[in-house]
């Protein structure tokens, strides 16, 4: 399998016309859509096809956590579902009905050798003679949520001083989603706000992890401190560390004083070469404390 998935030649043709690049997360970062994707569509779609029916307040309780209030929160839609699995199968509540939770082995080893986990990696690698059951009930469930989405999410707007700070950086920023949703979700989502306008490409699960979605764009391009992501989640702080740029946090629970503070203050910082250090440095501290990696369940 190629390290590049096809989609994403489009993120390496990518040519600056700026000199910064800031790239945006969507769902929970932009969008206030995140707890209504999570309860309505991922969260049901996961309880129906994994046959979790007999533990349902507890797969529910466990999904919800792991997706919207852990330090799992925002990871790829893979991972995370392993996640769930993994600790809905050491709850003691589950043990005691019987209920077999799936082990999720032949989704690790799809994770583990797929590079772009997404729809189109999981047909590939079942099209490569992987032909696990779990697999299969895989594919179901992506698109399932995905069909969910697309009936449900619509009229979710984007979060106070979003459009206004696109409309400031703009000026001097290449600006880019950096997203796991599926592309043509993405496509939708911010089209229907009028907020694409804003963007030069939106990248989605199908163009690679986003890590690779900032390396792609930007490497070789820009300076390393002429770089941001604004994200929610520790997966997006992971990535922009790990590609070499700086990480604005969006606090869960506190969105719209990020966003205001972004447009006020850490804008100006960013474009003036006086974010990265102590500016960032306290910033990550603060969004370190708001996120917890042991279930309340175990406390």
């Amino acid at each position: 399998m190629s390290s590049i998935p096809p989609a994403a030649q489009v993120l390496i043709d990518f040519q600056p016309r700026h000199t910064h690049f800031i790239g945006i997360d969507s769902d929970g970062c932009a969008f206030d859509a995140m707890e209504l994707k999570q309860k309505e569509c991922f969260t049901p779609s996961t309880i129906r096809v994994w046959g979790l029916q007999p533990i349902s307040k507890y797969a529910r309780e466990t999904a919800e956590w792991v997706n919207l209030y852990s330090k799992w929160r925002g990871a790829n839609r893979w991972p995370a579902l392993v996640k769930v699995f993994e600790l809905l199968a050491e709850r003691p509540e589950v043990q005691a009905r019987g209920v077999r939770v799936p082990e999720g082995n032949a989704l690790q080893e799809f994770i583990a050798c797929c590079v772009s986990p997404s729809e189109a990696g999981l047909k590939e690698h079942i099209a490569s003679g992987h032909g696990d059951e779990e697999l299969w009930l895989g594919l179901e469930w992506t698109r399932a949520i995905d069909a969910a989405v697309k009936l449900t999410v619509r009229g979710v707007p984007a979060f106070p001083y979003v459009r206004e700070s696109l409309q400031k950086v703009q000026e001097f920023a290449d600006l880019m989603v950096v997203s796991t949703t599926p592309s043509d979700a993405l496509e939708r989502e911010w089209g229907e706000h009028g907020l694409a306008r804003y963007m030069a490409v939106m990248a989605g699960q199908d163009m690679g992890t986003k890590r690779q979605h900032l390396e792609f764009a930007t490497r070789g391009k820009y300076p390393h401190d002429h770089v941001l992501m604004i994200g929610d989640a520790p997966s997006d702080r992971d990535a922009a560390h790990a590609a070499g740029a700086l990480f604005y946090p969006i606090n869960p629970g506190h969105e719209e004083l990020s966003w205001q503070r972004f447009h006020d203050e850490a804008s100006l910082m960013f474009r003036e070469g006086r974010y990265a250090g102590a500016y960032e440095a306290n910033l990550i501290a603060e969004f370190n404390t708001l996120l917890s990696d042991t279930p309340p369940w175990q406390r």
